[in-house]
């Protein structure tokens, strides 16, 4: 393998690494609010959690052997680690903007807080599930980088059942206490994908 073509495959990958740290750190790091008692909760949204936590684990586990330079130096490759940059930053962005905007409200658990709030502006204003879709983008990026299309198929997939059961549990718990209010912003405004043009 060639020095360019070996940097090029390093470079994916420790892009990929990279962008989980930071994809963490707006987690960990946030601005934490004064702390709220939950009025309601679903754990279940765990068995969701788990799908989506398979989903990653197979696209790190499940790595691609190392390419030959001549095919790491081809016009695909590079077309490939310009697309893993460009879904890395854009989910980046989107975790980041999803976060702040939902403020006190994030949580791992499906839950609703005291004094909870329908959440329709920054991001939320495009789909109502920012933070899935960013992770739906870091997924993608990461099976691109280090796994095959198969393992990377088969991965969005387990992790689409899961954002699914976490999805459908949250969103009763809104339309529970938000009611017209929610089911109107549910018309409006779609689960994971924006509409192109938005309205």
């Amino acid at each position: 393998m060639s020095i360019l073509a070996r940097q090029l495959d390093l470079a994916q990958f420790f892009s990929v690494v990279v962008g989980w740290l930071v994809f963490g750190a707006v987690f960990v790091f946030r601005r934490r609010p004064p702390q709220t008692r939950p009025q309601a909760r679903d754990r279940r949204a765990l068995v969701g959690i788990g799908f989506q936590g398979a989903g990653y684990a197979m696209v790190w586990a499940l790595r691609r052997p190392p390419a030959p330079a001549e095919a790491l130096a081809s016009g695909v490759a590079i077309a490939e680690a310009a697309l893993v940059l460009l879904c890395m930053g854009t989910s980046l962005v989107l975790s980041y903007t999803a976060v702040k905007t939902l403020g006190k409200q994030w949580s791992v658990a499906a839950q609703v807080v005291e004094s909870h709030e329908l959440v329709t502006s920054g991001p939320y204003a495009w789909v109502r599930n920012p933070i899935y879709t960013a992770m739906t983008g870091m997924l993608i990026a990461t099976g691109l980088a280090v796994s095959t299309l198969s393992v990377l198929i088969a991965a969005v997939l387990l992790s689409l059942v899961g954002i699914l059961i976490r999805v459908r549990l949250e969103e009763r718990l809104l339309r529970d206490t938000f009611g017209e209010h929610f089911e109107e912003y549910a018309r409006r405004v779609p689960a994971l994908l924006p509409r192109w043009p938005h309205a």
